[in-house]
């Protein structure tokens, strides 16, 4: 599952994370609901594969919800989308609060490639 990341430009490891992904959208003054799913993150941002394209600048409002658990576990970022490709969004976090950047971590060193060796 995870994502080998030879690229030396990168600060953080990305790690190849698949989940369905909900994003609020706030784009000349009004407010668009996106559902997509997800398909690598980093400590810094995401990669959500969708059809919607939005412009880069475009504020918004991200949950992931984690399945797998017995209660239900939700991270919720703001961001701002940073890459628009044919293949979806990049979405670069702005902040976050300290439970969803903990969880977070946790996904991010989990999946990581030199984790599972």
């Amino acid at each position: 599952m995870a994502v080998s990341n030879n690229d030396e430009r990168r600060k953080h490891s990305r790690v190849g994370f698949k989940t369905a992904i909900q994003i609020l959208l706030e784009a000349d003054g009004r407010q668009i609901n996106l559902v997509g799913s997800s398909r690598d993150l980093s400590l810094k941002g995401i990669f959500v594969s969708t059809q919607d394209r939005f412009p880069c600048g475009t504020k918004c409002s991200i949950k992931v919800c984690l399945t797998g658990t017995k209660e239900k576990i939700e991270l919720l970022m703001k961001g701002t989308v940073v890459r628009d490709s044919d293949n979806g969004l990049g979405i670069g976090f702005d902040s976050m609060d300290v439970d969803s950047y903990s969880h977070l971590k946790n996904i991010v060193n989990y999946n990581r490639v030199d984790a599972q060796a």
